[in-house]
């Protein structure tokens, strides 16, 4: 690793599939946290995009902060080869539970490598938000940890006002980063906990840590070995973690290990007729969120003496119920998540497999080509959906560019994008309909009635409100 590069991403809203980024920024430093260099790109509205007047109102981007920029294409050239530059470890706070996948998406419908980044060139990724769990609960003394209400909170942006790692207002991309950046200072102050948590975000060094964690019994299934599952979405009563037992992997998802959360008093409560629901069953994969730490005495002397009381019982009864047992890790093994029809092709990144080496070919020379010749390749895609995929980048990025014999396509495509039945909203992998117009314009509406909006926030609804009529024809 030659350098890390903090980043942050400010967007249309929460669905990756469908929403867009508006802001990217980013700090890159060298190995010691010394900045080298940042970047900042704004970027325009995708003409076929439906901003979330949620989001809206929280970064406060406004429609007429949204008409200058880079297009989305240059936006996504620009930030894979930032993500891609060889020996770069991308990192943000919560990247990997969220910016890393939009990220993802966004290279995927532009027809750029969506993982290279992630294994490629000596490139990786981590995420300071599981770090600040582990900081937060085993060295808490590197920040003062802010409070709302009297609970514990890990929001980035409580922890910066509480710490004066930035100035600036939250949700402002370079704000966050910089804050992100200050707070690994922090965190690097004591190098031996650094070194050791990055090593988590290592495929290899976590694989190896995970198989040395302790047997707790062996059953017809294998070896259930546990563990101390670590993560912000155990949530303060919790203490952010969870004491965990391994099931196995899962058999259609190869990348992902199956672990049982062992401290729920519903466990005991399992029925051989039951359909395991109320099991709390997380998946991990290798090199990510969540951490798991090795059941000792200076990990396990967090849990409450009810809680590890709790463990003891579960473990004594999942080896009494050995057909029960099995039959809840057959469950969880096999399980594939359900089948979605019809979902749009900007949501199927992980329905369609990797590109053969003649598609990736293809797809750069559509780059290389793509202002003067750009609808010619379109046909050298054949059936695939990487033609429609093509055909797509060039009506949202390029809308002087030659389309002849590719308007019919774009109108039914935005038509769908606006439909008078939301029954026929376009859907994502998770069976998730996209914003449309009017759900939107409703969203807005409700906002409206809530006494927290502030005036910036009411020109800010006023403007999307206006647009979304305007580009759309649509009213509620």
């Amino acid at each position: 690793m030659k350098r890390f590069l903090f980043y942050d991403l400010e967007t249309t809203g929460l669905n990756k599939a469908f929403d867009q980024i508006l802001q990217f920024a980013a700090i890159s430093t060298d190995a010691e946290l010394r900045e080298i260099e940042r970047y900042s790109i704004r970027v325009k509205l995708r003409p076929d995009v439906v901003p979330s007047p949620r989001a809206s109102i929280t970064h406060r981007i406004g429609i007429a902060d949204t008409r200058d920029g880079l297009t989305e294409f240059e936006a996504a050239q620009h930030i894979h080869a930032l993500l891609n530059t060889p020996g770069t470890l991308s990192l943000g706070y919560n990247t990997l539970g969220f910016d890393d996948e939009f990220l993802r998406f966004c290279f995927y419908r532009n027809l750029l490598p969506p993982y290279t980044h992630q294994y490629a060139n000596q490139c990786g990724r981590m995420d300071l938000l599981p770090m600040a769990v582990l900081y937060y609960l085993y060295m808490p003394g590197v920040i003062t940890w802010p409070e709302v209400d009297g609970k514990p909170t890990l929001k980035l942006e409580h922890i910066s006002s509480q710490n004066n790692l930035a100035t600036g207002r939250s949700h402002d991309a370079m704000v966050d980063v910089e804050a992100t950046v200050e707070l690994a200072r922090r965190f690097i102050s004591e190098k031996g906990m650094w070194d050791y948590v990055m090593g988590y975000f290592n495929k290899a060094s976590d694989q190896e840590r995970i198989f040395k964690l302790p047997s707790a019994f062996d059953s017809s299934a294998g070896m259930h070995l546990k563990g101390i599952m670590t993560g912000s979405k155990f949530g303060a009563a919790q203490l952010y973690q969870a004491p965990v037992l391994y099931l196995g992997d899962s058999i259609p998802y190869k990348n992902q290990s199956l672990w049982l959360k062992l401290d729920d008093d519903e466990l005991r409560q399992t029925r051989a007729d039951d359909s395991f629901d109320n099991v709390r069953v997380f998946r991990k994969r290798m090199g990510e969120p969540q951490i798991i730490l090795p059941p000792l005495d200076r990990f396990m002397g967090r849990l409450s003496d009810e809680r590890k009381a709790r463990v003891e019982e579960n473990l004594a009864w999942l080896q009494g119920e050995k057909k029960l047992f099995y039959a809840m890790i057959s469950r969880f093994r096999e399980f594939r998540y359900p089948d979605v029809d019809d979902v749009d092709v900007d949501a199927a990144l992980y329905l369609s497999g990797f590109l053969s080496r003649e598609q990736q070919t293809l797809c750069r020379l559509f780059h290389q080509h793509i202002r003067s010749e750009g609808a010619q390749f379109i046909s050298k895609f054949g059936e695939c959906p990487l033609g429609t995929q093509a055909t797509r980048v060039l009506f949202r990025n390029f809308p002087d560019a030659p389309l002849s014999g590719l308007d019919d396509g774009y109108r039914k495509y935005m038509a769908r994008v606006s439909p008078e039945d939301e029954a026929l909203a376009m859907k994502d992998f998770r069976n998730e309909k996209r914003l449309t117009p009017r759900s939107a314009l409703k969203e807005i509406e409700k906002i409206r009635a809530e006494d927290s909006v502030d005036e910036e926030q009411k020109q800010i609804l006023n403007e999307l409100e206006i647009y979304l009529k305007n580009t759309f024809l649509c009213e509620i």
